[in-house]
């Protein structure tokens, strides 16, 4: 947990409790999930004896939706809560049989550790018509004066890793836009988007493959964006958010144009991870590839995302990978070479024997070599696919003394 310790300043009716304070065990820790123990210390400091009921800790954390019917209103149109924390914990208490507890002047430390439950929590989030907050709270009860607490916030985040396979699955759409209307259509815009996975994490560059066609008479401009959509669930009335947290723009495209986004990036800002298993607050991400057409409509992709917090490991199935399939004709981004480049064909095979034997002098084989070549397959053929083919020539290089008078037979 990050952030300085909770602390505060307690004046009772005769001054005696100077303060009130409450710190983590490892204040460095940013967050916490399900089944983590959280442990720490209340502090207190006296200045004269003081006498108490009990001092306590109480853990919560709750999911809340709700809205009103207008600004200042008394009472929310629509409400919802949902509890997934609730933990409480006594410090101190009088002994058996006695009502009163004393403490002497000076400091004192109570130490805690409670156990998150191990259901999945869902992650901390505050929005605009609700939020999921947790968090601990120190609370002193005394006998002639009004409870006093302090309270520390509880940072919670339900883990999502993006090497599921769900999340590993390529994600790509298609569509196009007659631009104009009724009898005075210019052209169609067509625009084809892909990204090689659905989950990414803070941080991360999304690469995004893209291609524009523009057969309209206008100029357009292809741009894409990061949507996050808050979506709140209150008395069976629903209430949406929707924010742009990223955004990347293209190069203007004339008509009778093409463009290709060849894994133009777009990265991730720090945003809250995506919300899936809460019933009344849900966080949803898309990737919008979206064109803008002058005097029309905008063409629009939403490609969905998942905001995960394990992070890509790069070991994920071939089908994550955006070089094995892409979509229209954009197979060039494999760079690999065919498996068994196809060599030339054999002088022998395309002449008569008597001819072959007159122009080609036997040579011994080597010995033990069986009619194989010594040198190995693969130099073979890298020597046939990088070296140019000999020049073109009408003139025999090698004449002969006697003139020929049979035909070349060629065998087709």
């Amino acid at each position: 947990m990050g952030g300085e310790a909770g602390s505060a300043a307690v004046v009772g009716s005769e001054g005696r409790v100077k303060s009130l304070g409450l710190v983590f065990e490892d204040e460095r820790k940013g967050c916490y999930s399900s089944g983590e123990t959280v442990a720490g210390h209340v502090l207190l400091e006296a200045a004269e004896p003081v006498t108490l009921r009990a001092l306590r800790l109480e853990a919560q954390g709750r999911a809340t939706a709700a809205w009103g019917p207008s600004a200042g209103a008394a009472a929310p149109a629509a409400a919802s809560e949902v509890e997934y924390l609730n933990v409480r914990l006594s410090l101190r208490e009088p002994p058996a049989g006695e009502g009163i507890l004393l403490l002497q002047p000076g400091k004192h430390e109570f130490p805690f550790s409670f156990q998150l439950p191990s259901e999945p929590l869902v992650t901390s989030f505050t929005g605009k018509y609700g939020s999921i907050q947790y968090c601990v709270r120190a609370v002193l009860e005394r006998p002639q004066a009004p409870d006093q607490s302090i309270k520390r916030e509880l940072q919670v985040v339900s883990h999502i890793d993006v090497n599921t396979p769900a999340l590993l699955t390529p994600v790509l759409k298609t569509q196009e836009k007659m631009v104009g209307c009724w009898f005075f259509t210019s052209g169609p815009v067509s625009l084809s988007a892909k990204i090689e996975r659905k989950g990414y994490c803070n941080g991360e560059a999304i690469p995004i493959y893209a291609e524009i066609e523009n057969c309209s008479s206008r100029l357009i401009v292809p741009k894409a964006a990061i949507f996050q959509t808050q979506t709140y669930l209150a008395s069976g009335k629903t209430k949406t958010v929707r924010l742009m947290v990223a955004h990347v723009r293209g190069n203007h495209i004339a008509s009778g144009s093409t463009d290709t986004w060849n894994g133009k990036t777009l990265k991730i800002p720090p945003v809250t991870p995506s919300i899936l298993d809460c019933c009344i607050i849900r966080v949803d991400y898309s990737l919008a590839v979206y064109i803008h057409i002058p005097g029309a409509k905008k063409l629009m992709l939403e490609l969905p995302l998942v905001i995960g917090t394990v992070p890509y490991n790069g070991f994920g199935s071939r089908n994550s990978s955006i070089a094995s399939q892409f979509f229209m004709d954009m197979s060039w981004l494999t760079l690999t070479l065919p498996e068994q480049p196809e060599a030339p064909p054999n002088y022998a095979d395309v002449v008569s024997e008597e001819e072959y034997s007159r122009h080609v002098p036997p040579y011994p084989q080597p010995p033990n070599s069986e009619g194989e070549s010594c040198c190995p397959m693969f130099a073979c053929i890298q020597e046939f696919r990088f070296q140019p083919p000999p020049l073109y020539s009408e003139v025999d290089p090698h004449p002969s003394d006697v003139e020929e008078t049979q035909p070349v037979s060629f065998i087709l």
